[in-house]
């Protein structure tokens, strides 16, 4: 039964439908049948089998004994594959040629619309948490070479549960690119904050402290921004998040960013000047 059931997957992968195939299989078991007969044998349903049969004989698969009572015969197995593969070549030339044709018809179109754009089209706005920690785990994902990141409370996901942001890490470094993030000092009296920048350097992060941030940002390979824009209006707690694909801003604010990583403090110096401490490694 199961051989049965692989060659029925197989015929229906040359262009059979599954009753077309298990009524093939079963009339190759002898001479002639009966429609009734082959209905029982395939386990189709009777009301069916004429239907099925007829479909057969149509593609020269089947033939027809008319009589009495009309009896049906399979092609020998090695025609009735030919004729399956021709049918298929046959579909595949009448597919490729209604693609060329309607690619052609529809090009104009399409060459028409690259005329039009939106000044809008390269900015995305998230409003919602979390559809903003979902896109920037894509982002993370995403990045090739370089990710810079102010990263200050509050923050909208918990930091520990950030593999995404790890993975990137490890993958950017390894490919020898650039990841480096910006803490505000808050972080310091955090000590699981403090073990959340130790796992990233691991990873290949380079953390420095800064005095403050002014918001959250997120550069990625020198094109995309990601940054958080507190919501005068909505008040506290209420954020939106723009994300946008333009190189010169990412250029501009990545200009911004040296600057602040230049004045910054390495995590240990910084440790050091503020006297705060690690938890203990357990």
């Amino acid at each position: 039964m199961q051989t049965d059931d692989r060659r029925a997957a197989e015929l229906e992968e040359l262009g059979l439908t599954n009753y077309e195939a298990r009524v093939y299989l079963a009339l190759i078991r002898r001479d002639v049948f009966t429609a009734a007969e082959v209905a029982r044998e395939a386990r189709v349903p009777r009301q069916r089998v004429y239907d099925v049969l007829d479909g057969l004989t149509r593609r020269r698969l089947a033939v027809q004994h008319p009589g009495k009572v009309a009896g049906y015969s399979a092609v020998a197995p090695e025609i009735a594959m030919d004729r399956l593969v021709d049918q298929q070549r046959r579909s595949v030339a009448r597919l490729e040629q209604l693609s060329g044709n309607l690619s052609r018809e529809l090009l104009p179109t399409w060459l028409s619309g690259r005329t039009h754009t939106d000044p809008l089209d390269y900015v995305e706005v998230l409003r919602d948490p979390e559809a903003i920690n979902d896109r920037f785990a894509r982002l993370q994902s995403e990045a090739e070479r370089e990710i810079l990141s102010f990263t200050k409370p509050p923050y909208i996901g918990d930091p520990d549960e950030n593999e995404a942001g790890v993975a990137a890490a490890t993958r950017v470094h390894a490919a020898g690119g650039r990841v480096r993030s910006l803490y505000t000092r808050e972080a310091l009296d955090d000590p699981g904050m403090i073990a959340h920048i130790r796992r990233f350097e691991e990873a290949g992060e380079e953390a420095r402290i800064a005095a403050e941030l002014p918001l959250k940002l997120v550069i990625v390979d020198g094109s995309l921004v990601l940054c958080d824009m507190p919501d005068p209006v909505a008040g506290t707690g209420a954020t939106t998040s723009l994300v946008i694909r333009h190189p010169s801003l990412a250029a501009t604010l990545g200009l911004a960013f040296a600057a602040v990583w230049d004045s910054a403090l390495p995590v240990d110096e910084a440790l050091t000047a503020f006297g705060a401490r690690p938890a203990p490694v357990e």
